[in-house]
């Protein structure tokens, strides 16, 4: 009792000295489903995971405002514990704090996790770079899948990060469908490390029984994987509602098993050698992990690109929906607000994107998946098409790719 009388402070437990270390503040930027399911992981890491001691427990969650039932969404969330809009039902964490000013969220972060969509984050992050709330050293990570078009040339979304806030931007990616994450089910990601200390950081929040990380140092071919695997999940979306308006019609269909393998295959090569065209450096051996065959897997067979796709083509095939959708942008817009409740269509803006890459290098016939998939996109031909792209894509397709040449918008 003398010591502890003249001691400017004493400690009676490890509890006592583990709570007064200093600890890394989280942020989760993006509130989506992806990002509900992302924070649903890392808040329970952050509560009781084995390395919980190294972290605030709670983690702040950037929510774009928008009202709900004429309430708040962030003031939804901050009650009942769940966002009903974007991933309802699934409770997030007693430690998950809904912020909808960007600049406090983020303010004094240690860590932030980016998951926003990707047409939305270059005006975050110089929304951020220009309040200046982020301190020199802090770590980010990327979980979100798309790139850029500039005039210069393309720009992947941990690229612009790094680039604007000064922060080194790792990259996580796998076959992660919210809902599924959400609700406890077996995955895993790939983890592009920009250094063996943002490694360790990412793993400790994100890895857990269920959701298993990998790490590799090919950051940006893990990047390319989970930015193109959305176009060809489109492509076997494409297949699927054709097969399911031929049942409509009492018709036998085309033969998805078969073709589905077929687009998956034709789709994983033309990912490897887009991105070894762009980025060299690219490792071949990363579209086998998680990022690359794994996702390509699981979008392919689920999730929003996939399965709105196979409405699109439902739809226009005269299956049911038909007379609802139209053919083109418009018709993905309307399946947008019917179908996702107003979340945005990656596979489409990716498409664009990649399509934009092939006009201005010159490559729209080498890639002729690719190719045809943006000219369904754009209703330059019907869904069928996806049945004979290898054709249809160094024609039709390529024609459609190089009328973008001179639209296609740069430096957003």
């Amino acid at each position: 009792p003398a010591v502890v009388a003249r001691a400017d402070w004493a400690v009676a437990s490890f509890a006592t000295l583990a709570d007064a270390l200093p600890r890394k503040k989280v942020v989760m930027v993006g509130s989506g489903a992806w990002a509900c399911a992302a924070a649903k992981l890392v808040a329970s890491n952050l509560r009781s995971g084995a390395h919980a001691e190294a972290f605030d427990r709670e983690l702040v969650m950037w929510v774009h405002e928008e009202e709900v039932g004429g309430r708040p969404l962030s003031s939804i969330i901050n009650e009942a514990g769940e966002n009903v809009k974007y991933l309802p039902g699934v409770p997030l964490g007693t430690n998950v704090r809904a912020e909808p000013d960007l600049g406090a969220a983020a303010a004094g972060a240690d860590v932030l996790l980016f998951c926003a969509p990707h047409e939305f984050i270059s005006g975050i992050v110089t929304r951020l770079a220009a309040l200046g709330v982020v301190p020199p050293g802090a770590l980010a990570c990327s979980l979100i899948k798309g790139m850029r078009v500039r005039a210069s040339g393309p720009q992947l979304i941990s690229e612009m990060i790094r680039a604007r806030l000064g922060t080194e931007c790792s990259v996580l990616m796998g076959p992660n469908v919210a809902e599924q994450v959400a609700a406890g089910g077996m995955t895993e990601a790939t983890l592009g490390a920009a250094s063996p200390a943002a490694a360790d950081v990412f793993v400790r929040l994100m890895d857990g029984p269920t959701f298993r990380v990998g790490v590799t140092p090919d950051l940006v071919g893990v990047e390319m994987c989970g930015t193109l695997k959305n176009v060809i999940a489109l492509a076997a979306g494409f297949l699927t509602g054709l097969q399911e308006a031929e049942a409509d019609a009492g018709r036998p269909g085309p033969g998805a098993d078969n073709a589905t393998a077929t687009l998956l295959r034709a789709g994983l090569a033309e990912m490897r050698a887009f991105s070894q065209r762009l980025y060299p450096s690219v490792a071949t051996a990363t579209f086998l992990e998680a990022c690359g065959v794994g996702d390509l897997i699981a979008s392919c067979t689920g999730g929003r690109n996939r399965r709105t796709a196979a409405a699109y083509a439902r739809a226009l095939a005269g299956g049911r929906g038909a007379g609802e959708v139209e053919a083109g942008p418009a018709g993905f817009a309307h399946l947008e607000r019917t179908l996702l409740a107003g979340q945005r269509l990656q596979g489409v803006l990716t498409a664009g994107e990649v399509a934009a890459v092939l006009a201005a290098r010159g490559w729209a016939a080498d890639f002729p998946l690719f190719s045809t998939v943006y000219a369904i996109t754009q209703g330059a031909v019907g869904p069928g098409a996806v049945l004979a792209y290898r054709e249809v894509g160094r024609k039709e397709g390529a024609d459609a790719v190089a009328a973008l040449g001179a639209r296609v918008e740069v430096g957003v």
